[in-house]
């Protein structure tokens, strides 16, 4: 079909003009980018970052995961040897024992002669455990990986009283339990202790009073918990004065304005214990037409990328309003994330947990915790041990022996190993970029996550008032955004490592979709 030249001239007219005006569009953009990338670091130091900051969560899990028997040889009678090395390789500074198996748990069935231990009932996560893995076995595994145990105690079943009358007898444990627990593993002449063969006390030094306590319905009200808190710490700690004690302070009913616990907890209680406990659950999709809570992301991942990203906000907020309400009551009582991770249907079990789309949110998570590391100084991204759950840090290979990191482990592994002591500024970053950054000495560790699903960002690397002398990058960043953690393929989420050459101006490209942790070395200018 023929045009006319009048209508093709004023056609070529509106094109050359969209072409400018697009070019002039592309121009701004490029300008803005180049001014925005570059990473400027503040060197002046802001607070100390926790040494317990990345931690772990093991809790046995019945029959909807072999977790803890998994990680069990009963051939070897003892931990795992695969288990045992990536752990090492993990490198969690804590490890946590109990969950919401601390409301039935009753100690005293996992400690002495092995052949006499009790089969106990999992009352939430069904079938019976074994009590293989009792304190002494679960000590010496934090030992051999060089991790802090942290044991949660039965807090009278967080107030869920029904567990006293079960057909196996009375699952509630009290404040003289909790404090014989603390008596066995940490006084020199505990004579039960010594009677099954373990001379040295274990000194176990974190403690957790129950377990989500405010949640769900049916279990103590808030002046209940608090009025057990104190009956708990007193009696503990009269056993051993120089444990540290974490007291429930997540959301629940009965608080003023439906605030936090915390804030009333720290107003009664705070004098007696050493930090406040919130779980990171719950961060659910946003959309109502999501597509996470399905196999449909497998044809959309971009879209599926964009629904994590939105999601991702909601951890610094809970953090933020988390500060507030205990600088409202006037409270420094530092905040410890005893569990949180990613949640998406089917519970626990969705495949996209396993593949690197998760990946970023899982590092502005871990960021988040950082950038708030100020009052957050125990902090996790993920549950432990398993051989099914997708919310694991780490999987194991059932039968055989094969454990590997899942993308929320493979983050915070990159994060532990590549850190800082101290807390400082990033005064200039790209928008897509996500990060933190820390010092040891004249070393300087960036944590930085790139949002963009299909956009590399190159920056500058810079630090106000030094000279940066060496570059080291670890990288984890996947071809496929679809890649996953196997059996098959249990190193496909290991970070690579590169040297920058020597320059004046050390530059790096992000990739998209990317973590990394950059090491910079520098002399004072």
């Amino acid at each position: 079909m023929s045009i006319h030249r009048r209508e093709f001239l004023q056609r070529g007219v509106a094109l050359a003009g969209a072409c400018a005006h697009s070019a002039a569009n592309h121009q701004a953009r490029a300008a803005e980018e180049s001014t925005a990338a570059q990473i400027v670091i503040d060197p002046a130091p802001l607070f100390d970052i926790s040494p317990l900051l990345y931690m772990q969560f093991m809790e046995p899990l019945g029959t909807t995961d072999s977790s803890v028997e998994a990680a069990w040889s009963y051939d070897a009678q003892n931990w795992r040897k695969d288990f045992i090395d990536a752990s090492i390789d993990l490198a969690p500074d804590v490890m946590r024992y109990g969950g919401l198996l601390s409301r039935y748990y009753k100690w005293r069935e996992g400690v002495g002669p092995v052949e006499q231990r009790p089969l106990m009932r999992n009352y939430l996560w069904g079938g019976k455990e074994t009590n293989r893995v009792g304190t002494h076995e679960f000590v010496d595994y934090c030992r051999r990986i060089n991790a802090q145990p942290l044991y949660c105690v039965n807090f009278m079943s967080d107030g869920r009283l029904f567990y006293s009358k079960m057909s196996e007898g009375n699952r509630l444990g009290d404040a003289a339990e909790a404090a014989d627990w603390v008596s066995y593993a940490n006084d020199p002449d505990n004579k039960d202790r010594k009677s099954h063969g373990h001379p040295d006390p274990y000194n176990i030094k974190l403690w957790q009073l129950g377990n989500e306590t405010s949640y769900g319905a049916g279990g103590f009200t808030l002046d209940q918990s608090i009025e057990h808190t104190i009956e708990f710490v007193k009696a503990m700690r009269q056993r051993d004065p120089s444990i540290k004690l974490i007291g429930w302070g997540d959301d629940g009913p009965g608080a003023v304005k439906g605030e936090p616990w915390a804030g009333r907890l720290a107003d009664r209680a705070g004098e007696h214990l050493d930090y406040v406990a919130l779980h990171m659950m719950g961060q659910r999709p946003l959309r109502k037409d999501t597509m996470l809570n399905s196999l449909k992301y497998q044809q959309e991942p971009q879209r599926a990328w964009e629904e994590l990203m939105e999601m991702a906000p909601r951890v610094e907020q809970k953090l933020v309003r988390f500060k507030q309400v205990l600088d409202d009551h006037n409270s420094k009582l530092p905040i410890a994330v005893t569990e949180g991770h990613l949640s998406l249907a089917p519970g626990n079990t969705n495949p996209l947990l396993a593949e690197w789309l998760t990946g970023v949110y899982c590092a502005r998570a871990m960021n988040a915790y950082q950038r708030h590391g100020d009052r957050v100084k125990i902090a996790t991204a993920a549950d432990f041990c398993g051989s099914r759950w997708t919310t694991n840090a780490l999987m194991l290979q059932v039968p055989s022996g094969i454990s590997y990191l899942l993308p929320a482990g493979a983050v915070m592994r990159l994060f532990k190993r590549h850190n800082g002591q101290q807390a400082v500024t990033v005064k200039s970053a790209p928008t897509s970029l996500d990060l933190t950054a820390s010092r040891t000495g004249d070393k300087y560790f960036l944590h930085v996550a790139n949002t963009n699903y299909s956009r590399s960002i190159e920056t500058t690397l810079t630090v106000n008032g030094a000279a940066v002398t060496s570059a080291k990058i670890f990288e984890i960043s996947p071809e496929d955004p679809r890649q996953a953690a196997t059996p098959l393929e249990p190193d496909a989420l290991k970070p690579k490592e590169q040297t920058l050459p020597k320059s004046d101006v050390y530059k790096h490209r992000f990739p998209a979709r990317s973590v990394t942790a950059v090491e910079l070395t520098c002399n004072p200018a």
